[in-house]
């Protein structure tokens, strides 16, 4: 740790839709700080007066970025970090930043706001007492049947992302190792065309054979029986 470094790192949460949903804080936070990281600069620089302090930062490009923002950190100036949308750090390398800065001992906080998996849970009307985050399933069909495998005996609710493309096929390996669960797939939150359809994992993988859903998936999966 560096007893030192009085730099700032700042978790900005953004809207996962509706622009509306930005605070002010959050656009304050943005506006003034020295230095922001976005994993997607043309969303993010909605809210970045200054463009010659907007930086890429992603999964392709972390690497190389953590070395720029140890010294933006090291210099005392105040890094702002934010998602493509929602809750920086969550399946996104934010996480990464953070262990650099507390490594560090610099600062580090957040301003709160949207999380898309936060938002279908609470709404999906499935438990939510008890849940676990899965994030993206893996893409080989191998490799994604262990993963969902792993959580057959977990007694919450289970949450992944899945994109469009393959919501049919998740469902099918679901329903072959889970069994028939109660679920709910929410689609395009916060956006016109939202939408939250539950029931059960089979009528969810008929109803999305034949659909083909557009926009990032939420899907939640009842938990196992006690």
């Amino acid at each position: 740790m560096t007893e030192n470094c009085t730099g700032k790192l700042v978790l900005v949460a953004t809207p996962i839709g509706n622009l509306d949903d930005m605070s002010q804080r959050a656009m304050e936070t943005l506006s003034t700080a020295d230095i922001v990281m976005a994993e997607d600069t043309r969303r993010t620089g909605r809210f970045v007066p200054e463009r010659k302090k907007l930086y890429s930062c992603h999964d392709h490009n972390i690497r190389g970025r953590l070395p720029q923002i140890e010294q933006f950190l090291l210099q005392g100036l105040t890094v702002a970090m934010a998602s493509d949308a929602g809750t920086p750090g969550i399946s996104d390398p934010a996480y990464r930043a953070v262990g650099l800065a507390v490594a560090l001992g610099a600062e580090v906080t957040m301003i709160p706001g949207p999380s898309a998996v936060i938002m279908a849970l609470v709404v999906s009307g499935l438990p939510t007492n008890r849940f676990a985050f899965e994030g993206f399933l893996p893409f080989k069909k191998g490799k994604r049947q262990k993963r969902i495998q792993q959580m057959v005996d977990y007694p919450g609710t289970i949450a992944y992302y899945v994109g469009p493309h393959h919501i049919a096929s998740v469902l099918e390996i679901m329903l072959e190792i889970f069994g028939d669960r109660r679920a709910c797939v929410a689609r395009e939150m916060t956006k016109i065309h939202e939408e939250f359809v539950r029931g059960t994992l089979s009528s969810l993988k008929d109803k999305y054979s034949i659909t083909k859903p557009k926009g990032e998936i939420t899907l939640l999966v009842e938990g196992a029986s006690d």
